[in-house]
């Protein structure tokens, strides 16, 4: 097959689909890979590390979309890129659909083979091509949320870890997942008072055997949810429904209960956000203020460190990649249900059921569908 890999046009995503690396394993499996001309540099990935192994640079993307039987991405299509998509072309990427109405509508009118890498389940339930990523914007979130409370960034004028004499900053995490997990490694290093919140008993047992007294745990039901929030110097939202919106279990009031210059980071944005007054925002401009309190709302975070995010990212979405070019995506699919659950949008049907739901589409089985 052909493998078509483009640069990301997403405002500051720096990741690219595939590393060399990916690529010599796909071209010694017998498949072309095309890639974008310098798609990789920002990642820290030449063009002459591509073509010696067995990569061919392709200057346009229109070229590659208009050649490749897969297009491998990070980030979802952009509308150009959503028009260049061709019928029954398999698309290989994180797509969030729940929260674009518009990129949903786009893909089902492609006829396109989309499979999302965030609905990729595995034998336990878990997500785990979605989880390396989750684990980087974990572990940014502290890192961009102690930055935040900095004066100069219009915050608290904090320490997150405090300093001799001085107790550090309250951290409030929302959910106890990968994201929260990953926040939470971070966050207890810095020496920070940590309180995670889930729904899950077992889940904060888990936690307690990883962090010990490093962390409060909190079950959802049975604390004073708009309490905790106002005690939060940073408030991290890592709040996740599989392939469906996130619930707003923050809201307004609630912001405007918080201390003037504590800041929010909703790593939940790509699923529409936790807080009910989170918007999307960039690495560009990636803050601004509601309630006198600091939102840092970047839907693409991990796109701030691509090399280490790239290489994370490929080692869980190169086998699969594997196998749905070695057998074609029909085979690849029915042969493997958890596979099969990546599978939203197929020849103009939606194929995930959070999807179809929210949208008010007719929801068809995956495996009917291909």
């Amino acid at each position: 097959m052909k493998i078509g890999v483009p640069r990301e046009i997403k405002p500051q995503e720096n990741r690219i689909g595939l590393t060399p690396d990916s690529v010599k394993t796909l071209v010694s499996e017998g498949h072309e890979v095309l890639v974008e001309n310098n798609g990789g540099f920002e990642a820290g990935f030449e063009n002459e590390q591509y073509i010696s192994v067995g990569a061919k640079i392709v200057d346009k993307a229109e070229d590659i979309f208009g050649d490749a039987d897969i297009i491998v991405k990070v980030k979802e299509p952009q509308k150009v890129e959503v028009d260049m998509i061709r019928e029954n072309q398999i698309v290989y990427t994180y797509l969030h659909l729940a929260a674009a109405k518009e990129l949903t509508e786009g893909l089902i009118k492609s006829k396109s083979v989309s499979i999302a890498y965030e609905t990729v389940t595995d034998d336990n339930g878990r997500l785990p091509l979605l989880a390396p990523m989750s684990a980087v914007a974990g572990r940014m979130s502290v890192q961009a949320g102690a930055h935040c409370l900095e004066k100069n960034q219009k915050g608290r004028g904090l320490l997150l870890g405090g300093a001799p004499g001085v107790n550090g900053g309250t951290v409030v995490i929302l959910g106890g997942g990968v994201v929260g997990e990953n926040a939470a490694v971070i966050a207890t290093g810095m020496q920070a008072k940590v309180h995670i919140v889930d729904k899950s008993e077992a889940r904060l047992k888990q936690l307690i055997e990883i962090f010990g007294d490093k962390i409060i745990p909190e079950q959802s039901d049975k604390i004073d949810l708009p309490k905790l929030v106002s005690e939060a110097d940073l408030l991290v939202g890592g709040v996740l429904i599989p392939g469906a919106e996130a619930p707003k279990l923050v809201t307004k009031d609630m912001i405007k209960s918080m201390r003037r210059g504590s800041v929010i980071v909703d790593v939940a944005i790509d699923q529409g956000g936790c807080v009910e007054t989170s918007r999307p925002t960039t690495h560009g401009e990636p803050t601004y203020i509601v309630d006198d309190v600091v939102h840092y709302c970047v839907a693409n975070m991990p796109g701030g460190v691509p090399r280490t995010s790239t290489l994370a990212l490929n080692k869980a979405t190169l086998p699969l990649l594997v196998k749905l070019a070695n057998k074609g995506y029909q085979k690849a699919l029915s042969d493997d249900k958890n596979f099969l659950a990546g599978l939203n949008v197929c020849k103009g049907q939606v194929t995930y059921k959070a999807v179809a739901d929210v949208f008010g589409h007719q929801f068809v089985e995956p495996l009917k569908a291909i």
